[in-house]
């Protein structure tokens, strides 16, 4: 399904940015619900921080088709897994769609957006796009005040646009560092599975020393 809305500026970019990791540029590229790809890593709870009707950051006026100082719906949210924050979020709507075509947003409370955008086949969705978030973006602030404790020179972000009867609405998700350190650590844990697995394939150190002397003194005896 064609969509006639983009995501897409000078900064946000379809293609990743070169010096995110592996783990950034997979999931910033990943398709589909991202609260359903977080409850891979365990249970997902949506906190609500904010909904109101206000200005549109700066750079959403063009994705969403809105002339500068015109309102938008907006809500805020942060997708905490097993207790910590992973993502925070931030959509915007222009303020008609509000209560037309996108009206099912501002009942949503604490259920996930995905609700809305992956059970309706009348949804089209653009390319998702990426950038780093630096502290000159509105973006950073959300993101830092979701995970005080731990806030870094900037951010892996993505957004895209999904389109309902021609109405717009864009979703800004920045991955926080809770994310990054957690898809570290299972990796760094598969990694300890696979070679303590080896090891016991090939049985203990000690086990192999004794073949290999045990097979020495053999050939000395046959001499």
């Amino acid at each position: 399904m064609s969509i006639r809305f983009d995501a897409a500026d000078a900064h946000w970019r379809v293609a990743p940015m070169p010096r995110f990791s592996a783990d950034q540029k997979d999931w910033l590229t990943r398709g589909g619900s991202l609260t359903a790809h977080l409850r891979t890593l365990g249970h997902v709870e949506v906190r609500v921080t904010h909904e109101a009707v206000e200005l549109p950051w700066p750079d959403e006026c063009a994705a969403l088709g809105l002339a500068p100082r015109a309102s938008a719906w907006v809500r805020e949210i942060v997708l905490v897994v097993d207790g910590v924050p992973f993502v925070a979020a931030h959509s915007a709507t222009p303020l008609a769609a509000s209560h037309g075509a996108w009206r099912a947003m501002r009942s949503l409370r604490t259920r996930p957006l995905a609700e809305l955008l992956y059970r309706d086949s009348g949804v089209a969705r653009s390319a998702l796009v990426s950038r780093r978030v630096n502290a000159r973006h509105a973006l950073h602030a959300l993101a830092a005040n979701a995970a005080p404790g731990w806030v870094p020179h900037a951010y892996a972000a993505r957004r895209s646009v999904f389109e309902r009867y021609g109405a717009p609405l864009l979703v800004t998700e920045c991955m926080l560092p809770a994310l990054w350190a957690r898809l570290a650590h299972a990796a760094r844990t598969a990694h300890v599975d696979r070679v303590v697995h080896t090891g016991r394939e090939r049985g203990p150190l000690d086990h192999t020393a004794s073949r290999v002397h045990a097979a020495q003194r053999e050939v000395s005896a046959s001499r």
